[in-house]
């Protein structure tokens, strides 16, 4: 594997990392929120409205991030291939 393809994947693996960390944050977040929250709702319809809220900020989220995963994974040569690129070029500058 060439040094290029290797430092795609680095950054890849990085960004994906990133990426489902920030859902796992929000999944603890949005729950932790709920749980907190909960008897400051008033009883009845209105903690419904608030579960299938929170569970569509949770299932659009995911899904989104998912999404954005996988179009990472099939254009990543040409993504991380031009953010290197200009990296490298920026720290030709510098010196």
């Amino acid at each position: 594997m060439s040094d290029l393809n290797q430092r795609i994947e680095a950054m890849y693996k990085r960004d994906v990392l990133v990426a489902w960390a920030f859902v796992i944050g929000l999944w603890f977040a949005v729950i932790f929120v709920m749980l907190a929250t909960w008897n400051l709702a008033p009883p009845g319809p209105w903690r419904i409205v608030l579960l299938i809220g929170g569970a569509a900020v949770l299932l659009f989220n995911t899904a989104s991030i998912g999404a954005l995963v996988r179009h990472y994974k099939e254009d990543k040569q040409f993504i991380y291939g031009l953010d290197i690129k200009h990296l490298d070029e920026m720290r030709g500058h510098k010196h």
